[in-house]
């Protein structure tokens, strides 16, 4: 199955390029680069020789994807990842 906005929470996450564009923080809006790993409630984005953890609860993350971007509020990715990618039903990403 292709990765597809529709689609996306049924998906590793890791490995995909994510900028943060809104957050509770204002410290960790801009921050981009790569996720390189996946907790149930943080992602790890790597960018350069720097590794930032990131909290899902309270931020919007803005996907590339093979047919564009797609902008995903991190409370729909709170849970850990073996299950979110098990149980992920239907997609509502704007």
């Amino acid at each position: 199955m292709p990765v597809t906005p529709e689609t996306l929470t049924r998906h590793e996450l890791c490995g995909l390029d994510i900028e943060v564009v809104e957050a509770a923080n204002p410290d960790l809006v801009g921050i981009e680069g790569r996720v390189v790993e996946e907790t149930e409630n943080t992602l790890v984005v790597e960018s350069g020789d720097r590794a930032r953890t990131v909290p899902k609860r309270g931020a919007t993350f803005e996907f590339a994807l093979p047919d564009g971007h797609v902008l995903v509020e991190g409370n729909r990715l709170v849970a850990r990842p073996a299950r979110r990618t098990e149980t992920a039903g239907g997609s509502i990403w704007h």
